[in-house]
């Protein structure tokens, strides 16, 4: 009888252990992330950055590390408090250079490949922002800012403490930052016995940025293989019309003669991500079709250099691509293309014209590279954070290389990912993942939270977010509704380009039918749903706050849309508000642009009636924070439970460890108030 009751309470312990055992806002701190992943030159071993966290500093750090493509041996390379990243490899694959911020701004380091003999290379006033080895090895290039136009204090010497901005042209702001006199430019410098030395600005005088703002993303410039050539990506206008276009081009700098030739003039959308064949005669570009259309298909282009010959080799496939890697011999081209909210890896034969889906699955793939044998890349899905793998390219099977979070897996449990497809109200069938929480019993009736996905064209695919984390909903045990509404990549451009000139038409009744499909379920509980979302998400929990018919008891809203007509004339690049909405609300003849106004979440205010939370950041210039502070004075005038949180330093998103802690606190608080 003793031994019963101990084997019983044993039992009760372990289950109230294992209970505790699920993730929650401190733990998505414990995760190493994983960044710029490169394959060496002779496909063996795999150098990355892992970001790790201090919660109680409210800071991070950055360090390199390596895997071997054959042991799995993985080594930590730096070990620095500070920053190391933007790792890259020497041509001839025995040197590791790296950005690091160790001596104040960002310089070039180098090391050999086991991590030894670090040095500093670069001493660049201001810093380095990212850099690349020539393929050759002769050259370096590098991203710096440099000082373009005149600033307060050269205008008005005699006022040396004065601050402010001074505006005459569109684009004053961007995402999160004011435009001042500096900008990103490029530059090549010789490099030899591991030293830089003649420098030149091949952007001199220009007052534009490469890459592209706000992301400067170093992957939108490149070297070709034989090292006399530079692709990159520039949007070369500047104000009013910089606003209104996503015109983007390719230009090549010849390195030898310092002459820029632009080779997409004429291709009016986002040209971007240029990728030199190997022996450097052709070139690969992501190309959009429509000027203005930011959420385009993502078209595969190559043009031959010798004759300027441009095929559109993925003219026949309705997906896009994305990522592009040559083969050795150029006879194929590596990209990744999204498939029924999955990012996987293709290729594409030029002598067969045929592509082939060489992995499948429920994840993502968020990089890859091919070198000699070996094809690695690193993944994530909705359970797992990116991690890295090798991958047999003919039968598309995976073996995993790197472990980053081995130990977080192994101690939290991970609730279910289900597919469901469900028929919408214009009879279409529509992906909607289901995640149901840790330890889920069918038996029992759950709270279930709808995930309204933004961008507005940016798919509900298998990331694994650290903050919009379906796992951290799941432990505090909620079902989560996540569909892939209209207006949502990887599933075809018709599906995607719907919900332009249609906000809070079709995809609204998506997102409906999700709901009204679910809560039939016996283990949902009808009586306890909420809604939640950010960006256009947020749009379409204020949207459907006042237009949901009595199906919710809370909502959240992050930087999410109120008034249109106030965030027209707000945000900063025009060219999304005046494709997606139409047109400016002053154009009364417009009929696309007044069906948006008509549908603003703002006309529909006099049917609230159920609590809501909204969250905004006050350094979010494409949503600003006003238009959340406009939600919440609206709920507190109509008499409804509303609650606001403003972040000072935060963006569109929220970056700092404690900020984005208590941003979870208070989110899981304001749902467990109202739906449990």
């Amino acid at each position: 009888m003793k031994s019963f009751l101990l084997l019983t309470i044993l039992l009760l312990i372990s289950v109230a252990l294992n209970a505790q055992n699920v993730i929650k806002p401190e733990t998505l701190w414990d995760f190493g992330r994983i960044s710029d992943p490169q394959l060496s030159p002779d496909g063996k071993t795999i150098v990355y950055g892992i970001s790790t966290y201090d919660l109680a500093q409210n800071k991070g750090q950055s360090n390199i590390w390596s895997v071997s493509v054959d042991s799995k041996v993985c080594l930590q390379l730096t070990s620095n408090p500070g920053h190391e990243f933007n790792q890259r490899w020497s041509s001839d694959g025995t040197k590791i250079g790296y950005l690091s911020t160790e001596t104040g701004d960002a310089q070039i380091w180098e090391m050999d490949a086991d991590g030894s003999n670090k040095r500093q290379v670069s001493k660049i006033k201001g810093g380095i922002n990212s850099f690349e080895y020539s393929p050759t090895g002769e050259n370096i290039l590098f991203c710096a800012e440099v000082k373009v136009l005149k600033n307060i204090s050269d205008k008005h010497p005699d006022l040396p403490k004065a601050n402010a901005i001074i505006a005459e042209d569109l684009m004053y702001r961007h995402w999160d930052h004011w435009n001042d006199e500096n900008f990103s430019h490029i530059f090549v410098a010789t490099y030899k016995n591991g030293q830089i030395g003649e420098v030149t600005d091949i952007m001199k005088g220009e007052a534009w940025d490469a890459p592209l703002s706000p992301y400067f993303d170093n992957s939108e410039m490149i070297w070709s293989p034989d090292g006399k050539n530079i692709a990159y990506t520039c949007k070369k206008t500047t104000g009013e019309e910089y606003a209104k276009t996503t015109n983007s081009d390719i230009y090549i700098y010849n390195v030898a003669s310092k002459e820029t030739k632009n080779i997409t003039k004429g291709m009016l959308g986002y040209d971007k991500y240029p990728v030199f064949s190997n022996d450097s005669k052709k070139i690969a570009w992501q190309s959009m079709e429509t000027p203005g259309y930011e959420a385009d298909k993502e078209r595969l282009f190559v043009m031959d250099l010798t004759t300027g010959e441009k095929q559109y080799l993925t003219q026949d496939l309705d997906q896009n691509a994305a990522h592009f890697v040559w083969s050795e011999d150029d006879k194929k081209i590596f990209f990744i293309s999204g498939i029924n909210a999955t990012y996987q890896i293709y290729s594409y034969d030029f002598k067969s014209a045929k592509f082939n889906q060489i992995t499948k699955g429920q994840h993502d793939y968020t990089w890859f590279d091919r070198k000699g044998k070996t094809l690695a890349g690193a993944k994530m899905s909705m359970s797992m954070a990116t991690e890295i793998f090798v991958i047999d390219e003919k039968k598309g099977l995976e073996n995993q290389l790197s472990f980053v979070n081995k130990k977080i897996y192994n101690e939290y449990e991970m609730g279910k990912v289900e597919e469901h497809w469900i028929e919408t109200t214009d009879g279409k069938k529509m992906l909607v993942w289901l995640i149901l929480p840790p330890g889920f019993d069918k038996t029992k009736k759950y709270p279930a939270l709808l995930y309204c996905q933004g961008g507005p064209q940016s798919a509900v695919s298998q990331f694994f977010s650290y903050r919009w984390n379906f796992q951290i909903m799941a432990a505090h045990g909620y079902v989560i509704i996540a569909p892939n509404r209209r207006g949502l990549p990887s599933f075809g451009q018709e599906w995607n380009a719907q919900i332009s000139g249609d906000y809070g038409g079709q995809n609204m009744k998506d997102y409906l039918s999700a709901v009204d499909h679910f809560k039939k379920e016996p283990f949902i509980d009808e009586n306890r749903l909420g809604a939640i979302g950010a960006s256009y998400g947020g749009f379409s929990v204020f949207w459907l706050a006042g237009n949901h018919q009595g199906r919710f008891k809370a909502f959240i809203s992050h930087c999410g849309m109120f008034n249109l007509e106030s965030q027209y004339a707000a945000t900063e690049e025009m060219f999304f508000v005046n494709h997606d909405l139409g047109g400016p609300y002053w154009e009364k003849d417009n009929a696309v642009a007044q069906k948006s106004y008509a549908n603003s979440p703002h006309k529909f205010v006099q049917n609230w009636d159920t609590p809501i939370m909204i969250i905004s950041g006050m350094n979010d210039f494409r949503i600003p924070y006003t238009e959340s502070l406009q939600a919440f004075n609206a709920a507190q005038l109509v008499g409804i439970p509303s609650k606001l949180l403003i972040f000072p330093e935060e963006t569109h998103f929220v970056l700092k460890p404690q900020n984005a802690v208590l941003w979870q606190r208070e989110f899981f608080n304001w749902l467990d108030t109202y739906l449990k």
